[in-house]
């Protein structure tokens, strides 16, 4: 009976030492304070190698880790921002976000644009834009933000004219007033439209689609100059807008450093680059 005491006694002491001897950075950070892990949400394509090859060497050096975590459609990154599994989240632009946060009632907020692919033009079966038909065939993205991109993308290679005084964010088919010929669409997720390129004449695809089905934007017949609601941007929680991370992860954002990264990977040719770049 004495020995078990006398063992008791000892394993207290034990944890007395470790844990009086033990200073706060032994401990992961408390709510409201310095955060210690950062959590980047994505889809599969060229935003996680952004951060990879330019963000998290600068975030390291301010002793943060990061942490990555991808998703494989676009429904659910917005979801696991809002409910706390990621900090932010880098994969879509304006006109989608706007669209999915209203939809959804999310309380979440647009930060800073980064370096975006653009929309483009592919075709597997024809080498330029000037011999459209009657009969062809054009895949383009489902959801209503991506349609209405692809759709000013055909106006400006003149396949269709869009009606006057549309809205540039709800643009659908049914503002379209006229088409060169009489061309049919095939409606597909964005992240289907890559693979659908073989079966169909021509396709309008997302840029960052192209590059993860391991195309490059520089196969396309046409690329877009995107608008701000085309850009791509950092999605955050609106309650963490003023937290030092997330100013941290602008600072990265603005710097030569990472610019540099982006202007000299083959990977992010064709991007187009944000205005805080000089």
């Amino acid at each position: 009976m004495k020995d078990y005491l006398f063992l008791i006694l000892m394993m207290l002491s034990l944890l007395f030492v470790l844990f009086g001897c033990s200073t706060v950075d032994d401990f992961p950070a408390k709510e409201g304070g310095s955060k210690a892990v950062i959590v980047f949400g994505f889809t599969p394509g060229p935003y996680s190698d952004q951060v990879r090859q330019g963000i998290e060497p600068l975030l390291k050096e301010k002793g943060y880790t990061v942490k990555y975590v991808e998703f494989s459609t676009p429904n659910e990154p917005n979801f696991a921002l809002a409910e706390g599994s990621l900090d932010v989240n880098i994969f879509q632009h304006t006109a989608f976000f706007e669209n999915f946060i209203e939809e959804n009632q999310l309380d979440l907020i647009e930060t800073i644009k980064v370096p975006t692919a653009p929309m483009g033009i592919y075709s597997d079966h024809h080498d330029n834009l000037d011999h459209l038909q009657d009969g062809f065939t054009i895949a383009i993205p489902n959801d209503p933000a991506n349609v209405a991109r692809a759709l000013r993308v055909l106006e400006q290679v003149g396949w269709l004219e869009l009606k006057e005084n549309y809205d540039p964010l709800t643009v659908s088919r049914q503002d379209i007033d006229s088409m060169i010929v009489n061309f049919s669409f095939v409606e597909l997720e964005q992240v289907q439209i890559p693979r659908a390129i073989p079966d169909v004449d021509f396709a309008v695809a997302n840029g960052y689609t192209i590059i993860a089905s391991n195309r490059e934007l520089d196969s396309s017949l046409f690329l877009e100059d995107p608008p701000f609601e085309y850009q791509n941007l950092i999605a955050i929680r609106a309650e963490d807008q003023d937290q030092p991370f997330i100013q941290d992860i602008i600072e990265a954002y603005h710097t030569r450093d990472f610019q540099e990264v982006i202007e000299s990977n083959k990977e992010f040719e064709g991007f187009h680059q944000p205005d805080y770049f000089k």
